[in-house]
């Protein structure tokens, strides 16, 4: 079975630290395709690159 990641807490990862995540989970995955952890990972990195540029522009 699949571990889901779960936040520790309010804070997000920076998109390097969801990148890392994902890269992680796609290098170790076993089985069936954790597919919602995935998502989740992909959510995380698209806000976090979001901010990251909205950041670098002001």
């Amino acid at each position: 079975m699949q571990n889901t990641l779960q936040p520790a807490g309010p804070a997000r990862p920076s998109a390097a630290e969801a990148n890392e995540a994902i890269r992680h989970l796609v290098e170790t995955w076993d089985g069936e395709w954790p597919s919602e952890a995935y998502e989740f990972l992909l959510e995380e990195w698209a806000v976090a690159s979001r901010a990251e540029e909205l950041a670098a522009v002001q």
